[in-house]
């Protein structure tokens, strides 16, 4: 174990730039009906550059977790930052749609260099009855961030414009590069091989699975040319990842994702749960502020203000939760957080009315801070609580990518379950007052847009029970620990190059 002798520093040092990562996850979903104003395009387009983002940061994790591994932790944090920041002032000057997608996708990639050498330098320099408190300060980022970011976009565009919820990160940028250079150590290397074959298909398969999936309602689930339809690339995406996973089985060298660490329960569970998680918070987002401002009239900083006691809940509470679980099973505080996040969900989705007074709906978004601040860090401490060094930097990877792909996923159901429901819900050809502007919707189009928009937010509200239903089958610690003795020094233990030192 390579502790080091102030390992907070560094730590804060690091989670100033994963703030800033996890805040564009959601930042502009609260700026969507402005870029569609000021990009003139539609609700799908304008969903794709949350979706490009995503997708971006999701497919490299598993690689970049490794890449830190091989080249320090460290210098791949600062190499992500330095693409993250410059990507971030690409978006701001983006003049269509299409650049500004393009500068999402780049954004991404920065973002996956940087985000699994956070969890890795929390594994490497706390000791395991330590990392409680630093997860929950990391579980506490997570958590605040993607609840924030829709706050500060708020108050970015109607102040400045959509364009400064990305101009806002290259200041903080340079301040966390200067940071992270100055207190993140320099922990030894391992070396590693890297699986092309496994970052092709896994690749191929998620972008195949999530385009299928988003722009399954733009063809009506149909043909999109020829014999290309919508179901043969959801199809075609399964199949990708099912490959992927036998390849990892069957790969007699490094394998991309490291199998053996699935049979530890925990780990196993903890990855299915953040799934779930990563799915909601990205899901619930779009049709709540779709309905503050295009049914409610609410401005950008009005409906992220909304969102307050959310953020405050789960921030004050998350360092203690952190605490808490050094000495409290995690399994008991994350199955009631996920609970109580799918309560606060469905109690607004009831309230999704036009006239419903605007003051009830911060009583579930305090619920649902409360809910947010039970998750992060009893996930994350569970998930890497007995990682070795050299299995530091795949378990984040792993972790962080199923965490991404539940983003992508619930961003891609989402938008398909809006576009459907909208198409029930609202009077024939009335879809074309969701394209191009930001002012409210005609009062006549009020209930029907938000039904649709209320039915919407169900899907995350059911996700998260998933959630529930996994954390329940968490071992004890004193377990995990006697699970991990056994497979750590087990000779039958695949992929002896993870042997912890």
């Amino acid at each position: 174990m390579e502790t080091v002798a102030k390992p907070w520093p560094a730590l804060w040092a690091l989670v100033l730039g994963f703030f800033m990562i996890l805040v564009d996850s959601t930042i502009v979903s609260v700026a969507n009906p402005r870029i569609m104003e000021g990009l003139n395009t539609d609700i799908n387009s304008v969903i794709w550059v949350t979706s490009a983002y995503l997708l971006a940061y999701a497919v490299p994790l598993l690689v970049t977790g490794r890449l830190g591994d091989k080249y320090g932790p460290k210098n791949l944090y600062l190499v992500g930052l330095t693409v993250f920041t410059l990507a971030s002032l690409w978006c701001g000057l983006s003049g269509d749609i299409g650049t500004l997608i393009l500068a999402r996708v780049v954004q991404g990639l920065g973002a996956a260099m940087m985000t699994p050498q956070t969890m890795a330098v929390i594994t490497r320099i706390f000791p395991p009855d330590k990392r409680g408190a630093a997860m929950g300060l990391w579980g506490a980022t997570a958590g605040v961030a993607m609840l924030v970011g829709p706050i500060l976009g708020g108050v970015l565009v109607d102040g400045f414009g959509w364009e400064w919820i990305f101009f806002v990160n290259v200041p903080v940028g340079i301040i966390a590069f200067a940071m992270a250079w100055r207190l993140v150590p320099k922990l030894q290397t391992h070396d590693h091989t890297f699986d092309m074959l496994g970052v092709l298909l896994s690749s191929v398969g998620l972008l195949l699975l999530v385009f299928g999936i988003q722009e399954g309602a733009t063809y009506n689930w149909g043909t999109i040319k020829g014999p290309l339809s919508v179901w043969s690339l959801i199809i075609a995406g399964i199949v990708f990842l099912i490959a992927f996973v036998c390849w990892q089985a069957i790969n007699k060298g490094e394998s991309l994702v490291p199998l053996h660490l699935f049979k530890v329960r925990n780990f196993s569970l903890a990855n299915i749960a953040i799934t779930s998680m990563g799915f909601s918070v990205t899901a619930m987002s779009l049709p709540l502020f779709f309905y503050y401002q295009l049914v409610r009239g609410m401005s950008p900083t009005q409906s992220a203000l909304m969102m307050v006691p959310m953020a405050l809940l789960s921030g004050i509470l998350a360092p203690f939760v952190g605490k808490l679980i050094d000495t409290v099973n995690p399994r008991y505080v994350a199955f009631a957080g996920f609970i109580l996040m799918s309560i606060s969900l469905a109690w607004t989705a009831s309230l999704m009315t036009p006239n419903t007074p605007i003051w009830l709906f911060l009583l579930p978004s305090g619920l649902l801070g409360i809910a947010s601040s039970g998750i992060w860090a009893p996930l994350s401490t569970t998930a890497t609580r007995n990682l070795g060094p050299r299995e530091a930097g795949a378990g984040a990877g792993v972790y962080n990518t199923t965490r991404q792909i539940g983003s992508v996923l619930g961003s891609a159901a989402i938008a398909a379950l809006i576009s459907a429901r909208l198409a029930v819900e609202m009077p024939a050809g009335a879809g074309g007052g969701m394209g191009g502007e930001s002012g409210p919707l005609p009062e006549s189009l009020q209930a029907g847009f938000s039904a649709a928009m209320s039915q919407s937010i169900l899907l995350p509200a059911a996700a998260v029970l998933l959630g529930a239903a996994v954390v329940i089958f968490f071992a004890k610690p004193r377990e995990v620990s006697a699970i991990y003795a056994e497979f750590d020094h087990s000779p039958e233990k695949s992929g002896s190059v993870d042997q912890p030192h």
